[in-house]
């Protein structure tokens, strides 16, 4: 029984922080690295990110006077008090958007991911009883999986639909990134904090033969490389670690050929259309270069990275929502990658 991605909902905040942290950051790194911090921030393809946190004084940005960092840097608490309220309403944003486009129905199961924050009852909890769903309504919480959670989310959907034909499964991504920012002078962590931003993606997954069909999933956790990307759990947030070597690493991964076949099923990527993570400019530079990918393969991605940013989980459904608006889609795959290092996919394909 095939499952299908049948439609997206998308929805960003309206506060736009790309510029303010970008003031923000680069009066904090010393004179020799300001250079640089100013040349990787043109570099970064990102021209907005988008934010829960409040507008200071007179509108001012969440680094400015009134704002949320305005005194320095909050607690683990006070950041988890305000994603137990903005995570659902993202979160409930994106899905109306999803239902504006397809009626949801009766939704059976509700798959959530999210990696930027906890709250019990959980936030898949929260929104269910939000939006009216039945008490019977089977729930899952993908969490701490970080950029690649989006895949495990529609993969489960998809082992889901495939078990039960008559499942109507609702995934929801949900991330706040802008909840962790760090008092921190170094270059490497404010290049990592330049990218994130929050965002919220909601797909509906049935045995109706519309959108995209799902078909094989595959994971991939590469050698020596757990410490590129983390999060710490500090006092005062996240602290989100990404090594300036991810880029040449997920390189390395993907010359591999016995990875590519996996990956492809053995069809040339060139052939493919491409569902990428848009975790950075440089990861979809690497990603095209490695594959050997025609100029344009990775536009979508490189779009939702220019409009929002990496919303972590989400993005990858961002980037998918395009692809659903698009031409029709004879082989596709659907890539992320994430703490482990680790690459996690999906192949999809056009309804017939």
């Amino acid at each position: 029984m095939p499952a299908y991605l049948n439609a997206i909902g998308t929805a960003v905040p309206d506060h736009d922080i790309h510029d303010a942290f970008v003031g923000w950051a680069d009066a904090r790194v010393d004179a020799p690295s300001r250079k640089l911090f100013a040349r990787m921030a043109a570099r970064s393809g990102i021209e907005h990110r988008w934010s829960v946190l409040p507008r200071g004084h007179n509108g001012g940005s969440p680094v400015g006077a009134g704002g949320f960092y305005a005194d320095g840097m909050p607690g683990t608490a006070a950041r988890m008090q305000i994603y137990a309220k903005a995570a659902p309403d993202l979160g409930i944003a994106a899905i109306e958007a999803l239902a504006a486009k397809m009626p949801l129905g009766d939704i059976t199961h509700i798959v959530v991911a999210s990696c930027t924050g906890f709250v019990a009852p959980g936030i898949d909890q929260i929104i269910a009883g939000k939006i009216g769903l039945a008490p019977s309504v089977e729930r899952l919480l993908v969490g701490f999986m970080g950029c690649y959670a989006a895949v495990a989310a529609l993969r489960s959907a998809r082992h889901i639909v495939r078990s039960e034909p008559d499942a109507r499964v609702l995934v929801l991504a949900v991330e706040l990134s802008t909840l962790h920012l760090q008092d921190t002078a170094e270059i490497e962590p404010l290049l990592a904090m330049l990218q994130f931003a929050d965002g919220a993606a909601a797909a509906l997954v049935t045995a109706d033969p519309t959108g995209f069909e799902l078909d094989r999933g595959f994971a991939a956790a590469l050698p020596d490389s757990a410490e590129l990307i983390r999060w710490d759990i500090t006092d005062q947030g996240f602290a989100m670690h990404l090594g300036g070597a991810v880029p040449n690493r997920i390189a390395a991964a993907l010359a591999d050929e016995a990875f590519v076949e996996v990956a492809t099923g053995g069809t040339a990527p060139a052939d493919l259309v491409w569902a990428v993570h848009a975790g950075g400019r440089s990861i979809l530079d690497a990603v095209q270069k490695a594959l050997h990918l025609p100029a344009d393969a990775l536009d979508a991605s490189r779009v939702v990275l220019r409009d929002n940013g990496n919303m972590s989980s989400a993005t990858l459904m961002f980037v998918l929502e395009k692809l659903l608006a698009g031409p029709s889609v004879d082989n596709g795959v659907a890539l992320a990658f994430g703490p482990g290092l680790a690459a996690e996919g999906v192949t999809f394909r056009s309804a017939a």
